[in-house]
């Protein structure tokens, strides 16, 4: 989407919803060069993949275990 169309739904955004009780997020080729001109449209939230691309993966799980007797997480 261009910078134009973006600022453009913004403003369908307002006249539409009445204000920004919609959130709009600009994402997919973005680059750090462009947020600003981007942010300049009005949208709500940016996404610049970049910044997660080249990231180490971290492996994450959760093992849970049940104690026996105990009242966390019962109500």
């Amino acid at each position: 989407m261009t910078l134009p169309q973006m600022k453009e739904v913004v403003g369908m955004r307002s006249a539409i919803a009445g204000g920004s009780s919609v959130l709009l997020e600009a994402s997919g080729t973005v680059t750090v060069e462009r947020v600003r001109a981007i942010a300049e449209t009005g949208v709500d939230l940016i996404s610049v993949g970049v910044l997660t691309h080249s990231a180490p993966a971290l492996d994450v799980s959760m093992m849970l275990t049940e104690v026996v007797g105990s009242r966390t997480g019962r109500r």
